[in-house]
């Protein structure tokens, strides 16, 4: 049941950028970006609520590690650590992460975007390496070579100085940092609390600066001139992409581990590819096919090599 679920989830991630994609012709992106944010923050946080309201615990309570209650309630209480923590994690990891992947999923392709995020488990290796938490060996050298050969076939030929679409790559790779800083920075809270927990608290916080930041994109935007498959998008992307798909990865963590896990995450770029041609008409290159190889690939060899960060999830 489990892998079936995983599938799930890469189905659910891998069709977001081109339903994403899609809305971005009715509503300007970062207007969209902010509805969905609310949404999901809104979402996360009544689950959360419910659930800690129906354990009848003191939040000191530990959760039971079995059930539903130990993916998405927060076991310890919050100190002020942890709350400057959550608060820069909500910054970084969500309102900085979203503002680089929205815009620059607006000015680029979907191949280019979901391969870019395909490197984030790389980009963790390699800054796990420079701060001493991780030693990186020859298969971590060679995956990170052959995931930047891969970006090169796909962005770097022929590219056009100045142009959106190279803009659009740059804010692509500010993405992948900051999801990589926010992964490696939310590793202390997730050993105290639960993971979801963290996601949702987080996002939460990210959004509460989010929204007054964009608050200019959504007063403009014609929101009584968007039709209903719009809404539908950002019903999708906000309670499947930001909600469902989460909860699925966790639980997988959980029940398979984080090695077996990530493997799905693999599917992501191939569903974002596909569903790209068949629905927004993107075309599909032999490079392209050349470039996710070499991508996968390498990602591949860094996730297998031994002493590996962590997988962690990279949504849209």
């Amino acid at each position: 049941m489990i892998d079936l679920l995983l599938l799930l989830m890469a189905v659910i991630w891998g069709t977001n950028y081109s339903i994403v994609k899609f809305a971005f012709q009715e509503l300007d992106p970062q207007a969209f970006n902010a509805a969905r944010m609310a949404i999901a923050s809104a979402v996360f946080l009544t689950i959360i609520g419910v659930l800690r309201f129906r354990a009848g615990a003191p939040a000191s309570a530990a959760p039971d590690s079995t059930g539903l209650d130990s993916i998405f309630r927060t076991p310890a209480r919050v100190t002020a650590r942890d709350a400057l923590e959550l608060t820069a994690l909500g910054i970084v990891g969500h309102f900085l992460y979203q503002y680089f992947f929205i815009g620059g999923l607006a000015l680029t392709t979907v191949a280019n975007s979901s391969l870019m995020l395909a490197t984030t488990p790389v980009v963790i290796a390699l800054i796990s390496a420079v701060f001493g938490q991780e030693r990186v060996g020859a298969r971590h050298w060679v995956g990170a070579a052959l995931s930047l050969l891969g970006i090169y076939i796909v962005v770097g030929r022929g590219v056009d100085i100045g142009g959106e679409g190279l803009r659009g790559d740059f804010m692509m790779v500010a993405a992948v940092v900051c999801w990589a800083v926010y992964t490696l920075g939310s590793r202390r809270l997730i050993s105290r609390h639960s993971p979801v927990g963290v996601t949702g608290l987080s996002m939460a916080i990210g959004t509460l600066v989010y929204v007054p930041v964009m608050w200019p994109h959504v007063r403009a935007a014609a929101w009584d001139a968007v039709t209903w498959p719009t809404w539908v998008s950002i019903v999708y992307s906000s309670i499947f992409a930001l909600g469902v798909a989460y909860t699925i990865w966790y639980a997988g963590v959980r029940q398979i581990g984080s090695a077996r896990t990530s493997v799905y995450s693999n599917v992501i770029p191939i569903v974002a590819m596909a569903t790209a041609v068949l629905f927004l008409g993107e075309p599909l290159r032999l490079t392209n096919l050349l470039g996710a190889t070499a991508v996968l690939v390498g990602v591949a060899l860094t996730r297998t090599a031994p002493q590996a960060a962590p997988a962690e999830p990279c949504e849209p």
